[in-house]
């Protein structure tokens, strides 16, 4: 029998972490035996973590890689130090992890890749294309060559890391995925949500930053609005590849 999943949950709020773990699950297709969790914002990973679970998906956060680390709160720079462990181990083949929105910056900066402010995205639908590796890639070929996906994000990374092999992008955020080695996957863009799921999602950052509040309803009916059959395609590739790599 393969080991379950685990959701790493990177958010502060529960209301938001507790939604997107039903998102990731439904979107991958599991049941909750299937999609175990832990909340690193309360926790450090355990030290037989690696060997516990077939695989690593890590949601999105608040926290921002690219502030100063002298600003950074004690609960972030612990989310960093556990999820660059989860990225190294998955880059050296000993997992494999799929880190998404707030995550990508995490791979990005431990593989010598700035990650800025340069390079944010609206709140909302975006067109994302595959290059022409994403669409040979066993993972995001599974997605049709340009797809429509939510994002909401602050920052970004500047260029592809060295190594990595890149999947996707757009005119905003040039850099929206990419893979090192064969089982560590980054995307920039949320292949989660539905989009009542992330307008629910929106209701609990409406204060964040990420748009202006008194938007809401006008961007809420574009995201209502959106179709987004392509991304958990994405994530249903993931969970079956990590089945089986754990047989």
């Amino acid at each position: 029998m393969a080991r379950a999943l685990l959701y790493v949950c990177v958010r502060p709020q529960r209301d938001a972490a507790d939604g997107e773990y039903e998102s990731f699950r439904i979107a991958m297709g599991l049941e909750r035996s299937e999609l175990a969790r832990h909340d690193l914002v309360e926790a450090p990973l355990s030290s037989g973590v690696f060997d516990s679970y077939s695989g690593f998906i890590v949601g999105g956060s608040p926290f921002n890689v690219a502030d100063p680390e002298s600003s950074k709160p004690a609960a972030q720079l612990q989310v960093e130090t556990g999820l660059e462990a989860i990225a190294a181990e998955a880059a050296a083949a000993q997992t494999s992890a799929m880190f998404t929105c707030f995550g990508i910056g995490i791979v990005a900066r431990m593989l010598g890749t700035p990650v800025s402010r340069a390079y944010p995205e609206d709140t909302g639908p975006t067109t994302v294309t595959l290059t022409a590796a994403g669409e040979a890639d066993p993972l995001t070929g599974t997605m049709s060559p340009t797809f429509t996906a939510f994002t909401a994000h602050k920052e970004g990374a500047a260029t592809l890391p060295d190594g990595a092999v890149q999947l996707a992008t757009n005119d905003d955020c040039p850099v929206q995925a990419f893979r090192v080695g064969d089982r560590l996957y980054a995307t920039q863009f949320h292949p989660e949500p539905t989009p009542q799921a992330f307008t629910e999602r929106m209701t609990i950052y409406r204060d964040g930053g990420y748009f202006d509040s008194r938007d809401y309803d006008a961007v809420a009916a574009r995201v209502l609005a959106a179709s987004v059959t392509e991304p958990p395609r994405l994530l249903r590739a993931f969970a079956l590849m990590c089945e089986s790599n754990d047989r």
